[in-house]
């Protein structure tokens, strides 16, 4: 009898580690397959790096509270996040559209129109796609292609034993915001009369609809002659995605609790919900920052920045990722991510 295996026992991470492990690229140029942010394509002077992300009305997005506009300017920006991840620049997109007949033709301007906004904000041109109908929603793929300089490239399996830990911006907003969303949705469910209470928690709405990718990081660390050792961007959350570079660079992390950068709204929120703020910083997810490591003969030339926070360091203790708690014990951090 012919067995069947429930993907939700493998998990994300274990899934794409499946996968992986029966494919393996044949032509000379392609440099890195399945395993980091983005594909890397030998040009000859520089590398090209392409990615690609999936969207789906019901799992990634809910049109209950989520604008049209802001929904396009936001995969745009997860697609340039993941070039960002590379250490490189963005130059073109894709995007294919499957579409139910209950989406308008004004409804899809609006789509695009948030779109066309991130482009100009992140200097990418949108080049092409497929569009065609769907039975389950919207659903939308994004696809995205930069460059990056041979010598300035970043993988996520290149940290080594005693590097720093960085992160930029602040982390957990992004989950906030959707908890604070999906509250007013079910009072609205329960009682349409009733106003939204989010008064005052403009950023973690926005950090959840309207996401930057941080290519501003990307820049100053060039202009400051920083290449990171290995770096990721935050969409699968914190912890999630530092047990990446862990795993595939064969090394061990202590991050501090004290250190997480978190902003003043995501503390409201957490306390307003009853949720630990810090669980929300490192599982939370699609805060789309970056999380890099870099020598410790870099620290001078990017400490004053304001953009980046050193979390923690890189141990040379394969597999053993910790969290150092305020309270001065060490909590092993284990993988999110999502179960089918």
């Amino acid at each position: 009898m012919e067995t069947r295996t429930e993907i939700s026992s493998l998990g994300e991470f274990g899934l794409i580690q499946r996968i992986n492990k029966g494919i393996r690229p044949a032509l000379p140029d392609t440099v890195r397959g399945i395993g980091d942010d983005a594909a890397v394509i030998d040009l000859g002077e520089e590398l090209g790096l392409l990615t690609s992300d999936m969207f789906l009305e019901g799992i990634h997005f809910d049109l209950t509270f989520f604008p049209l506009k802001h929904l396009g300017y936001k995969i745009i920006a997860a697609g340039v996040s993941d070039i960002a991840a590379m250490n490189g620049i963005p130059r073109q997109v894709t995007v294919n559209l499957a579409l139910s007949n209950r989406f308008s033709v004004e409804a899809v301007d609006e789509l695009y129109e948030g779109m066309k906004v991130a482009c100009k904000d992140f200097n990418v041109d949108l080049v092409g796609g497929d569009t065609t109908s769907s039975r389950s929603g919207l659903i939308i793929s994004v696809s995205a292609f930069g460059k990056v300089k041979k010598d300035k490239i970043a993988y996520r399996n290149t940290a080594q034993p005693n590097d720093l830990l960085c992160v930029t911006g602040d982390l957990g907003g992004a989950y906030m915001g959707l908890q604070l969303l999906e509250r007013e949705k079910q009072v609205f469910l329960a009682n349409p009369n009733m106003q939204p209470e989010l008064e005052g928690k403009d950023y973690v709405i926005q950090r959840q609809l309207r996401p930057e990718a941080r290519m501003d990081v990307v820049y100053e660390l060039d202009e400051a002659g920083v290449i990171p050792t290995s770096m990721i961007d935050l969409s699968d959350g914190l912890a999630s995605d530092l047990l990446h570079i862990c795993a595939q660079s064969g090394v061990g992390a202590v991050i501090f609790e004290e250190r997480l950068p978190i902003d003043e709204q995501t503390y409201l929120a957490a306390s307003e919900l009853n949720i630990g703020a810090a669980t929300a910083a490192l599982n939370g997810g699609e805060d789309y920052e970056l999380l890099f490591t870099v020598s410790q003969s870099a620290y001078e030339q990017i400490k004053n920045n304001p953009k980046i926070t050193f979390i923690g360091y890189i141990t040379d203790k394969k597999g053993e990722v910790e969290l150092h708690t305020k309270g001065d014990t060490r909590v092993p951090l284990t993988a999110q991510g999502w179960n089918a």
